[in-house]
């Protein structure tokens, strides 16, 4: 009996320990973003800079639940790859979308959106943006009556 409990709580531990593995990010979370241009905690971990072979960035965003990024727009547009949790992201003039872990997101180029963690759940992604037509141009705060307007 006593070997049949062993075996049982070896095998659950090494089963739990490689589902956690699963959902480990491969890269790291990055630094807690200190810029003026969201409400919450963000992680954000640059993993490359662009050059002039690769004219875009590519980064690692983690959001704490309910966090948000302000009103932009990506002149050249975005790619968002989302690794993990809920998240929000609204289009100017659209309903808000929730996004889950595996959905991509594509922000046109020159649309002013917003994107952020749900209220109870973290977010996170990989970003692809373009550089070829300048940086991010940062509107206004997202009010907390525009979050919570999810229908």
């Amino acid at each position: 009996m006593k070997r049949l409990l062993l075996v049982t709580i070896l095998l659950s531990a090494a089963l739990f320990t490689k589902a956690v593995a699963q959902d480990a990010s491969i890269f790291p979370k990055g630094e807690i973003s200190t810029a003026d241009n969201h409400t919450g905690t963000i992680w954000l971990k640059e993993l490359n800079e662009p050059d002039s072979n690769f004219n875009y960035s590519i980064a690692v965003a983690t959001y704490a639940p309910g966090a948000k990024l302000d009103w932009h727009i990506h002149p050249a547009g975005q790619v968002l790859l989302i690794t993990e949790g809920t998240g929000y992201y609204e289009e100017k003039g659209k309903p808000i979308q929730i996004v889950h872990k595996g959905d991509v997101i594509e922000c046109l180029p020159g649309v002013a959106h917003w994107h952020g963690a749900s209220p109870d759940k973290s977010f996170g992604y990989i970003a692809v943006t373009p550089t070829t037509k300048g940086k991010t141009i940062w509107l206004k705060r997202v009010t907390d009556e525009e979050y919570h307007s999810i229908k």
